[in-house]
């Protein structure tokens, strides 16, 4: 007697009436399909006794399995949170994750790029340092090409970003909600499109409560000594601030260390808040330090299925792609209990 032949994620969608990706998406609780949908993918799924088993075995059906992650971030500051949402969107033990690291070198990246696609990786995850344009790969690779973090300077590549306006309003809000209205903001080098954004967001928010910046945004290093340097030339002139943004989390530690050494209270005298929310900072600062988090684990599940969707078929798309950050608040700006 023939074996039953196994039942696939396509007869889902099938019985669904929605394409395989849907029912990808539908399956695993992905945000971005609706709760009809979901209950009906579900019921179909239970109606065919559905195993995800065979789920891998059909997403892998001629493929090699792999995915090729290329970054230019050294450190890992930004790549490692992406690689880890991107694994967390393949699943576990189902798409193998080569990770290769250019150094911001344009040659090496070439080289790299030769090596991931001599192995037949069924797609690419490009990932920069920072959040400006970076050049284009072109478009003669065979495969799904997504860029996370630094988005193309080709609009007809897929790129997904932070969204760092955002994140300056939020900020904004944040300390605006905490009764704060006399607000400066220190931040980084001026020629990082992260810098200009947040600032640009810091003043919307402020405009949008009818509300100035206190003197002007301060641009140099993203480091903890400018933080100290900038916050005291700042309270020096201006002893009535009750708020102090910085662009990233180093700059925001520095702030810290000169509020203290003024004796200026955080946060009951003075709110700091940072940017990045780079854990090993803003927990191991006293106070802890409120952060704007990019939700990069996030960035990388989304730039992972996209992948998979464009591999099941589905467009890939074009343009750039925003990821909204989310605040984190720690005693830095809000007194702990």
């Amino acid at each position: 007697m023939a074996q039953a032949r196994a039942v696939t994620l396509s007869d889902v969608a099938r019985l669904a009436g929605v394409s395989v990706a849907t029912a990808s998406k539908a399956l695993n609780g992905r945000d971005q399909v609706r709760e009809t949908t979901r209950q009906r993918v579900v019921e179909a799924a239970e109606q065919l006794s559905f195993s995800p088993n065979p789920l891998a075995r059909g997403l892998l059906a001629g493929r090699t399995g792999t995915v090729g992650l290329l970054t230019s971030d050294l450190e890992g500051r930004f790549v490692i949170p992406i690689l880890m949402g991107a694994e967390d969107a393949f699943g576990a033990g189902q798409v193998n994750v080569f990770l290769c690291d250019a150094r911001g070198d344009a040659i090496r990246e070439q080289y790299h790029l030769r090596a991931l696609l001599s192995r037949r990786v069924d797609g690419l995850i490009v990932v920069g340092r920072q959040t400006d344009p970076r050049p284009s790969l072109g478009h003669a690779i065979p495969v799904p090409v997504v860029y996370a973090y630094a988005p193309s300077d080709d609009p007809s590549d897929l790129s997904i970003t932070p969204d760092n306006v955002h994140a300056g309003r939020v900020a904004v809000e944040h300390l605006l909600a905490c009764g704060r209205t006399r607000i400066a903001h220190i931040t980084g080098e001026p020629a990082y499109a992260a810098a200009r954004d947040r600032a640009e967001g810091v003043r919307a928010g402020l405009h949008a409560a009818g509300l100035d910046l206190v003197g002007d945004v301060m641009f140099s290093e993203w480091s903890e000594g400018w933080g100290r340097d900038a916050a005291a030339v700042l309270l020096a002139r201006h002893p009535d601030l009750d708020a102090i943004l910085c662009g990233s989390d180093q700059i925001a530690r520095g702030a810290l260390d000169t509020a203290r050494d003024l004796r200026r209270a955080v946060p009951d005298d003075l709110a700091v808040m940072g940017f990045d929310n780079w854990e090993v900072l803003t927990t191991n600062s006293r106070p802890e330090l409120t952060s704007i988090d990019a939700n990069l684990q996030q960035l990388g599940r989304t730039a992972a299925q996209r992948v998979f969707a464009a591999l099941d078929g589905v467009e890939l798309g074009s343009g750039t792609e925003y990821v909204a950050g989310r605040l984190v608040i720690r005693g830095s700006t809000v007194a702990r209990r």
